[in-house]
């Protein structure tokens, strides 16, 4: 590591949502550099899907929570950006680089409840919330009474609306129920035969600029090779899929013994119609088993049921 006695007394700037989850992020990649011995300086930034309300796609799609620090790294006011990686889009924004992805946390989705221990034990026509389409069409494929209907705000937002009796249940990722210490409100992990996870959900995306050597050499060791090949087996599947992080796919990628296994599948918005892929092969070529499922999934008609379910 670059460490000249300017670079060692210079702060990485790192930047972050504020919301409690993004914080508890941004802590936790800060304390890892401070324990390798990386000064650290925290930058809070409020994006567009901080300060607006209503339906995700509905308010301006993609991006909402990445772009503005996306600029900020841009513009040379943060080194490091910590992104939920399933809010990042998959198109590639000149300049930057995606530079490590830590071990992944549960990518998952939980139900929660206080009247029902699971999807199958929700009374008929239970009023659900969620602000996910992806989340919605795979709750309706499995139980086509249910009443979906949107939610927004941060977790525990989310959570009083459900404790208010606003809803019968939500669903939540795992991942951040757990980092929170909140498991104790989930009601069961959905398994992923009902619901497949969004792309990179449940893991943190690392972001700088591109050819910033410096940040890349402090960054980098944080990066876990099985996490970072799993989830670019499935953003090259929703970059193929031409998805984007709004659209009703679901996707999972494990890494063992150098083999990389991706499952996606890609419903209509109301849940009646459902298409699947797999694939396995070597780890080291993450990025074309990704082209390879999308591909497959393409062939069934799922750019027709992704179109039909934005123009809905």
């Amino acid at each position: 590591m670059e460490n000249t006695p300017q670079s060692a007394a210079r702060p990485l700037r790192l930047g972050t949502r504020r919301s409690a989850l993004a914080r508890w992020q941004a802590d936790w990649v800060a304390e890892q550099l401070r324990q390798a011995g990386v000064l650290v300086e925290l930058e809070y930034i409020t994006t567009e899907g901080d300060v607006k309300s209503g339906p995700l796609g509905q308010i301006g799609g993609q991006g909402l929570f990445t772009k503005v620090i996306q600029q900020a790294l841009l513009d040379d006011r943060i080194d490091l950006a910590v992104h939920s990686l399933k809010d990042l889009p998959t198109e590639t924004v000149a300049g930057l680089q995606l530079a490590a992805s830590p071990e992944r946390e549960a990518p998952g989705d939980a139900l929660l409840s206080n009247i029902a221990a699971s999807i199958d034990d929700l009374p008929q026509g239970a009023r659900i919330g969620t602000g996910s389409m992806r989340r919605k069409a795979q709750l309706l494929h499995r139980r086509p009474d249910l009443q979906v209907s949107d939610i927004r705000g941060n977790l525990d937002t989310r959570i009083k609306k459900l404790d208010d009796g606003e809803f019968d249940a939500i669903i939540l990722a795992v991942s951040g129920l757990t980092r929170m210490g909140w498991q104790d409100r989930i009601a069961q992990v959905i398994p992923l035969e009902v619901m497949l996870p969004a792309v990179g959900q449940g893991a943190l995306g690392l972001e700088i600029r591109q050819g910033d050597d410096w940040s890349h050499q402090r960054v980098a060791p944080l990066s876990d090779v099985a996490a970072m090949q799993a989830v670019t087996a499935e953003r090259s599947l929703l970059a193929a899929l031409r998805g984007g992080c709004l659209a009703p796919v679901g996707a999972y990628a494990q890494v063992a013994d150098g083999q990389v296994s991706l499952q996606a599948c890609v419903l209509s918005g109301d849940g009646s119609q459902r298409v699947a892929a797999a694939a396995v092969g070597p780890a080291e070529q993450a990025a074309l088993i990704g082209e390879q499922v999308a591909g497959e999934l393409l062939s069934q008609g799922a750019a027709a049921l992704i179109a039909s379910a934005r123009s809905n």
